[in-house]
């Protein structure tokens, strides 16, 4: 195998030198680097893991640590951050922690403590969490938060406007005329279930509709919490035209609901989402919703570790780092029209079977 002593002499620089692209660090030059690289490449050489370690006191190990109800939100996360730590030479370390759970912190300590991890990506709800933010400014950790609520906000972290993205959502909804809007809420321990319905108030606002208080539902960001709501709702004497739901899974819930109901989606009821899941363009109608930008928001946060943007001080307060914002897309697709005059629905619609 070759050896680092190799690539020094055959790109004439010094070991030193060597370690210092290898290591990707600063303060090197551009042209050294990509001769560095070259013959890295040429040679087949792959520095180990517990050497760079050992040399450089780092672990080239980032951690990311998740409790979410959504397998979706999490494998899309975590396929940017895994690629993004490949580039760089590091390894992605992908940990369940149980947020609600009473042994949160000693999950923690023993984590850090076995792992050692250069730095630690925290998504919602996990972000949130005191023990766990706690936890990192005990031991020093690095660590950039994905979508947090207040709490976190000091800390170095990257997010989008989900306010703004259901402002838009609604928007969409109320110009299609649309009146009668349902909206289904989030989890009520995630920072963006608060920031989804405010998106929601505020866009009915502008267009000075008032919010029917008795069209919002309780979800959960899981399928089953939908489907729930959507019955509920379409048994209403007055059901709604539209469902926003705060998430793809749930939207999905309403769609499977408003089937065994026989509402016909778009004609009878129009069906938002929130994320773009793969399944939003699998279903029939295709669900209009809104991309998130999951994957980019991953790999932001770990260039901010990588940039040492959350480096602690003496004192094991991390340094404030500028928040990245990331923009969003409402996509358009067929699961949403203009609402059926009411004394036109199809004969056996849900409305004539409750009448």
């Amino acid at each position: 195998m070759p050896t680092i002593v190799e690539v020094a002499e055959q790109a004439g620089v010094s070991i030193k030198t060597v370690s210092r692209v290898l290591n990707n660090e600063p303060n090197v030059r551009p042209e050294t680097r990509e001769l560095v690289l070259r013959v890295a490449g040429e040679l087949n050489y792959r520095p180990k893991l517990s050497a760079r370690s050992l040399a450089g006191a780092r672990s080239f190990l980032i951690g990311l640590l998740y409790y979410d109800p959504s397998a979706e939100f999490v494998a899309r996360v975590q396929r940017g951050a895994t690629l993004r730590c490949r580039e760089a030479g590091y390894h992605l370390v992908v940990e369940a922690l149980g947020s609600a759970a009473r042994d949160v912190g000693p999950q923690l300590d023993h984590m850090l403590a076995a792992l050692r991890p250069d730095g630690v990506i925290l998504t919602p709800p996990i972000c949130d969490n005191p023990e766990v933010l706690a936890a990192m400014e005990a031991t020093r950790t690095p660590c950039v938060l994905i979508s947090p609520g207040h709490q976190g906000r000091r800390l170095p972290h990257v997010r989008m406007d989900d306010v703004h993205a259901a402002e838009e959502v609604t928007n969409l909804l109320i110009s299609l005329g649309h009146r009668q809007i349902a909206f289904i809420k989030g989890a009520s321990d995630q920072a963006a279930s608060a920031w989804r319905l405010r998106g929601f108030r505020q866009a009915m606002r502008a267009h000075e509709l008032e919010v029917d208080e008795s069209l919002l539902c309780q979800g959960d960001f899981q399928f089953a919490s939908g489907e729930a709501a959507a019955h509920q709702l379409l048994s209403r004497r007055s059901p709604p035209t539209a469902v926003f739901a705060s998430n793809d899974d749930m939207a999905l819930g309403v769609l499977a609901a408003a089937h065994r109901l026989g509402v016909q989606v778009p004609q009878d009821l129009s069906v938002v989402g929130f994320d773009d899941s793969p399944a939003a363009s699998l279903v029939w109608p295709a669900l209009t919703t809104v991309r998130q930008p999951l994957m980019e928001m991953a790999t932001a946060a770990v260039d901010m570790l990588l940039e040492r943007g959350g480096r602690p001080t003496a004192d094991g307060v991390q340094q404030p780092s500028a928040p990245r914002v990331l923009a969003h897309e409402l996509v358009v697709r067929a699961s949403t029209a203009a609402p059926a005059k009411r004394g036109r629905r199809a004969p056996g619609s849900h409305a004539d079977r409750l009448a």
